[in-house]
């Protein structure tokens, strides 16, 4: 569960509070035809006023551009709020949204009084995130609150710019939170048996939720159009249906990787094809691989349907995104129809909808009822599921850690950080003979003496034999710049887990930039090293960071957090207490530039904070993060002071005296 601050965590007594709601309904001269939304947002805003608060409500309704649209104004639905509420919600009819009118009525406002603000998206730079708005917006708020999941994909100013530009706190509302339990605890810490469940109508829109999801599952359903694709690509017929020639190749990677995970990949045994994309088209259900030239798949057949029913059958957790067919028509709604009854005859199962046309199907089909929650975001909840931070949550301000444990109860972060044990690993990248390794370790042997830090030399693998004859009897000990997953086979110029064990390596660096860059190690592939290294007994020491654009860009802990979830799906939190941590920004590497005490230390405590909400505040407190950015002895002492550094993966320096002193810090 992503750790974010929510309502409850907050106290609002006569403050101002923003609060970004989805209100973009359905009207028809004028009124609202389907306020499902507004209902959703009642409990925030029911909590906000009984607490005191002075609530300023904002959405968007449609797709003004831009500029006034009567049509698109909010004031139907302050209308229909206040009927809700039993209680007036004052329209702030204004459309530059932050103008006069609006300012007054904020003033104005007494505790529990509630205002809505005109359509945010009246103004152009809303959908840009533009600075001044943002900076408008947040003129009116002490507090902000976002309770919008459906617009959580995008970066806009109602939902991002503002949080920058507010001075209180910046929360989540009930519903938002709800998505986040859900979705976040779907994803990344299932009950199991997991099955997810992917259909509409590319491949294409979708890749990055299948390779995510194969991470995770136990079973993949591809439905719908996508799955002719993956039919195509082992050469079967499928005739007029929807096909994406460039993702065949795609897809055959998709088994492999199915295969290679122990995931089951399902895809339909059997086809409902039509003459034409019609209700009343002539159809028939055909095998795999016998669709006629002249029709076109418009559903799942029944033995598909019993076979994915099957598959279903037992989940614990079950994920569904996308239609098996095309249910709006009722000849081709059977596929999905079936799906939905085994997910609603599940017993003690959660059962999630990702919002979009599935949350549709199963609204219209009657058994939205049946399911443990409908994502209320469509486009949201599929970037959730491919693993993407979404920036909406993102900009909402984290829970502070929890204390690891009772004995640790009213710790401050530098006693926890006394807990862990400093540890300072040179990575010798491709330098020193094995003469010469052995010189140096002569060199450095008095010089590194500290029995509070581990210290490890990371040392090319033909320094390695003697490099651990040479340190024999010291308080070093070696590691590997680099190993491969499998254990033997005809992979020239690799060293396996169990060669580095047999050699006496304790440590082994994985993910170093320069591997990432130079050799375009990806974090599937680090995944599964990080995966067999602790599977040896070796530690890994595994590199994270971003490059000079990224952090330009103001993504850093994005791209940080996605590396991290990446390469350790399916490690255990005990795993992730043994192991290292290393944050290297690429572009202080090599360069001469070093990150600030107080940026690697921002950085480090969001690598802790991601593996709070991955894991548990205990597995955050005890992982050991170094900074390995050109740490040397002029900088080490004020790096090392910082409450999440633990120690430094230190590169040219290691080769010098002054190593010793950077030990010594």
């Amino acid at each position: 569960m992503l750790n974010k601050k929510s309502v409850d965590d907050i106290n609002v007594k006569g403050k101002k509070v923003l609060v970004r709601c989805d209100f973009n309904v359905p009207l028809q001269d004028g009124k609202i035809t389907d306020e499902n939304r507004l209902v959703a947002a009642l409990p925030t805003i029911k909590k906000l006023i009984a607490d005191g608060g002075k609530v300023i409500l904002c959405s968007h309704l449609g797709k003004p551009k831009g500029e006034p649209k009567p049509e698109l104004s909010l004031a139907p639905v302050a209308k229909r709020l206040s009927e809700l509420l039993d209680q007036e919600v004052k329209f702030a009819a204004d459309n530059n949204v932050v103008g006069d009118n609006a300012k007054a009525a904020v003033a104005a406002m007494n505790d529990g009084d509630v205002i809505l603000l005109e359509n945010t998206r009246y103004r152009a730079e809303e959908t840009k995130n533009g600075e001044a708005f943002s900076k408008e917006l947040a003129s009116l708020a002490d507090v902000f609150v976002n309770d919008a999941f459906g617009t959580a994909h995008r970066a806009h100013c109602s939902n991002v710019g503002v949080t920058k530009f507010v001075e209180g706190d910046c929360v989540v509302g009930y519903l938002m939170q709800k998505e986040i339990d859900f979705l976040g605890n779907a994803v990344n810490n299932p009950t199991r048996p997991f099955v997810a469940i992917l259909g509409g109508a590319k491949v294409s829109s979708k890749i990055s939720v299948i390779n995510n999801l194969l991470d995770k599952v136990d079973t993949l359903i591809i439905g719908g159009g996508m799955a002719y694709t993956f039919m195509a690509a082992h050469g079967e017929e499928v005739g007029k249906s929807l096909l994406e020639e460039d993702y065949k190749q795609y897809a055959l990677d998709m088994e492999k990787k199915a295969e290679e995970k122990g995931v089951k990949l399902l895809i339909p045994v059997d086809t409902v094809a039509a003459d034409d994309f019609s209700n009343d088209a002539n159809f028939k259900t055909v095998g795999r691989g016998e669709i006629p030239a002249d029709m076109e798949g418009l559903d799942i057949g029944e033995e598909s349907a019993k076979l994915f029913a099957d598959a279903i059958k037992g989940a614990k957790t079950v994920v569904w995104n996308g239609p098996m067919g095309c249910f709006e028509m009722p000849n081709f709604a059977k596929g999905t129809v079936e799906v939905a009854k085994a997910m609603a005859d599940l017993q003690d199962a959660t059962t999630i909808i990702g919002g979009g046309d599935s949350a549709a199907a199963v609204n219209q089909l009657g058994f939205g009822d049946k399911m443990t929650h409908i994502s209320t975001g469509g486009g949201a909840s599929l970037e959730f599921l491919e693993g993407k931070e979404l920036p909406g949550v993102v900009a909402a301000d984290d829970k502070q850690r929890l204390q690891v444990a009772a004995e640790h109860a009213g710790c401050s972060e530098m006693e926890e950080k006394m807990a862990r044990k400093k540890i300072i690993a040179g990575n010798w990248k491709m330098n020193k003979t094995p003469s010469e390794a052995v010189a140096l370790v002569e060199e450095l042997k008095d010089l590194v003496k500290n029995d509070e830090v581990d210290v490890v030399y990371c040392v090319p693998a033909i320094d390695i034999v003697p490099v651990v004859e040479a340190v024999k009897g010291t308080n070093v000990e070696v590691g590997a710049e680099n190993m491969y997953f499998e254990e033997s086979g005809a992979y020239t110029g690799e060293i396996s887990a169990a060669m580095l064990v047999d050699a006496g390596v304790k440590y082994v660096i994985l993910g170093h930039s320069e591997r990432r860059d130079y050799f375009k190690e990806d974090d599937c592939l680090l995944n599964k090293k990080v995966k067999k290294a602790f599977e040896a007994g070796l530690t890994p020491i595994l590199c994270c960071g971003e490059s000079l654009e990224q952090r330009e860009l103001g993504v850093t802990m994005d791209w940080i957090r996605l590396q991290i979830k990446s390469d350790l799906s399916g490690i255990t939190a005990d795993q992730v207490k043994a192991m290292v941590i290393a944050y290297e920004p690429i572009w202080a590497i090599g360069t001469g530039k070093t990150a600030t005490a107080d940026q690697a230390q921002e950085v480090c405590k969001g690598i802790r904070d991601c593996i709070a909400e991955m894991y548990d505040a205990a597995t955050a407190d005890a992982v050991r993060i170094q900074y390995g950015g050109s740490m040397n002895a002029g900088n080490a002492a004020e790096l090392l002071s910082k409450p999440d550094i633990d120690g430094g993966l230190i590169g040219g320096a290691s080769l010098k005296p002054d190593f010793g002193k950077i030990v010594n810090a």
